[in-house]
């Protein structure tokens, strides 16, 4: 089945089977490997990323099912080569280990920080409790999305008054 989508920001047509997974069309075809698969079931988390801003786990939609649609993988949040504020506030706070779950943070994160400039640790915690993480204990993680929303919130302020 033909399929146009655009994936971060950059229009995308290809032929798909239609029983393929979004996830392996990512990864597979794509070649955009940040987005993991982990349990194949939406209990993890890992494969999550935004479609029309909203957050979905890959692993249980078709791609077909994102035909029209515009899809955000953590690769499309840099921008220029720079880190996204969100990409730079999980190194600095280091609010990952191994990795694994990371970008699926990273996504619920974006889609979070769209919608409430200033969340609460409670408004934190309840965005990322899609996704699980085996390794950090969540405590930097949450660190890292308050470093998060502090920048991209001075950043507007600075947009707006430039």
């Amino acid at each position: 089945m033909d399929i146009n989508v655009t994936v971060n920001s950059k229009p995308t047509s290809a032929d798909v089977e239609p029983r393929r997974l979004l996830v392996h069309w990512l990864r597979d075809d794509l070649r955009l490997t940040a987005t993991h698969v982990g349990c194949d079931t939406t209990s993890c988390g890992a494969c999550t990323v935004l479609v029309d801003g909203t957050p979905i786990k890959s692993c249980t939609l078709l791609a077909v099912q994102a035909n029209g649609r515009e899809v955000t993988t953590v690769e499309g949040l840099a921008t220029n080569g720079q880190l996204h504020p969100i990409q730079a506030a999980f190194k600095e706070e280091h609010g990952l280990q191994c990795g694994f779950c990371t970008p699926g943070m990273m996504m619920v994160t974006a889609a979070l920080l769209e919608k409430n400039e200033d969340p609460s640790e409670e408004d934190i915690r309840w965005a990322i409790s899609g996704n699980i993480c085996r390794c950090t204990g969540y405590q930097n993680i949450v660190k890292s999305v308050e470093l998060a929303a502090g920048q991209i919130k001075a950043e507007r302020a600075d947009a707006t008054t430039a």
